[in-house]
């Protein structure tokens, strides 16, 4: 199943002159002759236009893009899917949203970073360009800023785990809420910090922040145990968490044992696919489109399992985001190997990444 960016918030008055006038267009449709115009005007989907690149760090860079209808808002700290064309071909990926929630020049922004021998984040970090046209899917995450906001924050986070957090920091600055905020970020050096300057300059602003940044290559990878000395009151804080799932079971074990489960929150960028559930039942997955029978172990992704068989199939971001590995369940039973929930949504989308079989399976893909 092909992805589509986001229904637009087309203007209702432009809406009812399109319904008025489509008769008059028979068989192209005045949405034919509006991307001839401007390929940003059609109301089919959410398109954006490439405004600017800004690098972060020597591993990353902020692609600055226009949406072609009015933004319809995101909280900070949740994410989009952004579809692009690499060598004729869409690619779909997902990324935190890095701008202010309410930009005020329009432009919302993605952060990728360089992911080697990736297909999507090298194009978007060292060849996208302005005016280049992207689409833009619907907008996720419950990784958010509760409201009302509690009187102190802690921010923790590593890499590219920043990119959720930066929004969060820019709305606070924004409301002018930057009352108690203490932002531990870790990087391997300097040059590798993403949104470096942005932080500098947030922190010169406002009184109420302190930036503890962990140049890795240094001072080592934070441990739970050095919250106590750079954190002394971290229990009371409401903490947010973003990075690399070690560092977040390790944060999670710690909360667990010595503070308050309720006021830590976290985004894993790699989710435990398995971590917890237990192996399933397996089986014999078939995959209609192609006529290929690939067996499954109840421990196995279908897509790796299918990969595994020398199947080409399509997939983004392997940990059930991006939506690019669907195909549709015809029969069979599969298994969440993130929960261990057994479902059954015979005729529905499922992603092949996050599901095994339980029991043989007939997908149409």
């Amino acid at each position: 199943m092909a992805e589509r960016g986001a229904e637009p918030q087309v203007p209702r008055g432009r809406r009812l002159f399109l319904r008025a006038v489509r008769r008059l267009f028979s068989p192209l449709q005045p949405d034919d002759y509006l991307e001839m115009i401007n390929p940003l005007w059609t109301t089919k989907e959410l398109r954006g236009k490439v405004e600017g690149i800004e690098a972060q760090g020597s591993e990353a860079a902020s692609v600055l893009i226009r949406p072609g209808y009015e933004w319809p808002g995101h909280k900070p700290g949740q994410y989009v899917r952004l579809g692009v064309v690499i060598d004729g071909v869409y690619h779909w990926r997902a990324y935190s949203l890095t701008s202010d929630p309410r930009p005020e020049d329009g432009l919302i922004s993605v952060t990728p970073k360089r992911v080697d021998g990736g297909v999507v984040s090298p194009y978007l970090v060292h060849k996208i360009q302005p005016g280049d046209l992207v689409r833009l899917g619907e907008i996720e995450g419950v990784f958010t800023l509760p409201e009302p906001l509690p009187p102190k924050l802690l921010f923790i986070s590593a890499g590219s785990g920043i990119t959720p957090i930066i929004s969060m920091l820019r709305d606070l600055d924004h409301r002018d809420e930057m009352r108690d905020v203490l932002v531990i970020h870790s990087a391997r050096t300097r040059e590798q910090a993403m949104f470096l300057p942005a932080l500098e300059e947030l922190l010169e602003r406002h009184e109420g922040m302190r930036l503890d940044l962990r140049l890795t290559s240094e001072r080592g990878r934070l441990t739970p145990g050095d919250l106590d000395d750079v954190c002394p009151d971290w229990r009371e804080r409401e903490a947010f968490c973003s990075g690399p799932g070690e560092m977040l079971d390790a944060l999670i074990e710690h909360w667990k044992e010595q503070g308050d489960c309720d006021r830590l929150h976290f985004e894993r960028f790699q989710p435990k696919i398995g971590g917890d559930a237990n192996a399933g039942e397996g089986g014999t997955v078939c995959f209609s489109d192609s006529e290929k029978e690939v067996e499954c172990d109840g421990g196995t992704s279908i897509l790796e399992a299918g990969e595994k068989a020398g199947l080409n199939l399509a997939y983004g971001c392997r940990i059930g985001i991006c939506h690019t590995c669907v195909g549709t369940l015809k029969s069979g039973k599969l298994r969440d190997m993130r929960s261990g929930d057994v479902i059954e949504p015979t005729e529905q989308d499922v992603r092949i990444c996050i599901n095994t079989a339980e029991g043989d399976v007939e997908l149409k893909l």
